[in-house]
């Protein structure tokens, strides 16, 4: 039986509904959304399947869901605008902003490097618990004590969860608000969005519940054996921080299910948004949107120079992201529409980006968490990429 579909799409970009349809094939338990915007205009505004599968209820047009790294994206814009507002240089030393971080050597650690994932922090070198991890002072704290994984300059590798917290003290100490207050002042609440780094508990009841899809459940079972007994898996580290969160980053009732990590700020992984927010939100760094433009042309351009590429220190398998200051950049492992495009994607299958060129915003998100090989999303902006090259040729 094939999943209801509900929302619109505007002219020319029906076909956009099919393909999101297809995205449930196989997947009965999903829920999933999709919204677009052109030129600050919605052309696409969907979502069907299962919010929670426990109790079947539906996916609406007001569920938002955890969005996973997609909030690296959100903390970036958050960077790139101080930066624009002249209270942030990327070619600083982070020291500058938040003096404890020189510690064990990392004094000429730059805000660039920590933001292109080289800082040397990927992973605490002592295991986190969720009561650490939901304790902002203890976590920063931590890292900025902690001795690098890595000598500066010598590589780089993913900070799947430090990330937001170390660009989030540089912005703390830099505005006086934490992070989750900032992006609300200066984002979502002018553009009216359902978004939050830090859910408050009046919203608790509209996000999904998240759902380990069974090809994620593959890839942690072939980690597990790959690796040996007294190893230390720094990339699996990055991602549980020791005993924080599952490997799969969620079960029934734990990991970023658990209310207390929702509502905690965790701005590497722990955003809460609908759909329809985050393609306003990549959408107003591009063109005006709602009454709003975040981020002006030259910003863009200074923010997405590419800054990391090629392997990991820690190894892994190709194709390997790219970054600017913290944004994602097209490439094999996430093409988006085109150069011209950024933002960032998210564990499980979410993505979100902007492309300055079409004067893109665009987010699909999904409660069932899928790895590896996973088409969903990509089909879908591979057919909006068609799309806008037809409207191109007219």
């Amino acid at each position: 039986m094939s999943t209801r579909i509900e929302g619109s799409t505007a002219p020319g970009f029906a076909s956009l509904a099919d393909t999101f349809s297809a995205a449930f094939t196989g997947h009965e338990a999903m829920g999933a959304a999709l919204s677009v915007r052109v030129a600050g205009e919605t052309v696409v505004d969907l979502w069907g399947g299962t919010a929670d599968s426990r109790d079947r209820s539906p996916w609406t047009k007001d569920t938002t869901s955890v969005i996973f790294s997609c909030t690296k994206g959100l903390v970036s814009i958050l960077a790139a605008r101080l930066v624009q507002d002249g209270l942030l240089d990327y070619q600083t030393p982070v020291a500058t902003y938040w003096p404890e971080f020189a510690a064990e050597g990392k004094e000429k650690i730059t805000v660039a490097d920590l933001l292109a994932h080289r800082s040397g922090l990927s992973a605490p070198r002592d295991l986190l618990c969720v009561e650490d991890v939901i304790d902002w002072d203890v976590v920063t704290s931590r890292l900025a004590a902690q001795r690098p994984l890595w000598s500066t300059g010598q590589g780089h590798a993913y900070h799947a969860l430090t990330h937001g917290w170390l660009a989030g003290e540089v912005i703390r100490r830099i505005t006086g608000q934490t992070v989750g207050q900032y992006f609300d002042e200066l984002i979502a609440a002018p553009l009216r969005a359902d978004a939050w780094i830090g859910l408050p508990h009046g919203a608790r009841h509209r996000v999904a519940h998240l759902q380990v899809g069974s090809s994620l459940t593959e890839l942690v079972a072939q980690q597990a054996a790959a690796r040996g007994a007294d190893e230390v898996d720094w990339s699996e580290r990055a991602m549980t921080l020791g005993n924080a969160f599952p490997p799969e980053l969620v079960d029934a009732t734990g990991g970023f299910n658990d209310p207390r990590v929702q509502a905690a700020e965790l701005p590497g992984a722990g955003g809460i948004a609908s759909a329809r927010a985050l393609a306003s939100i990549w959408s107003s760094t591009v063109v005006e949107t709602d009454g709003v433009r975040l981020l002006h042309a030259d910003t863009v351009a200074d923010a997405i120079r590419p800054q990391t590429e090629g392997t990991p220190v820690f190894g892994g398998q190709p194709p390997f992201p790219r970054w600017g200051m913290g944004f994602q950049l097209p490439s094999l492992a996430r093409e988006f529409l085109g150069p011209a495009s950024f933002g960032h994607d998210g564990a499980g299958g979410q993505v979100a980006f902007a492309d300055a060129t079409h004067q893109v915003g665009f987010a699909f998100l999904t409660n069932l968490m899928e790895a590896g090989d996973d088409h969903r999303a990509t089909a879908i902006v591979d057919e909006l990429r068609r799309i806008l090259g037809k409207s191109a040729r007219v």
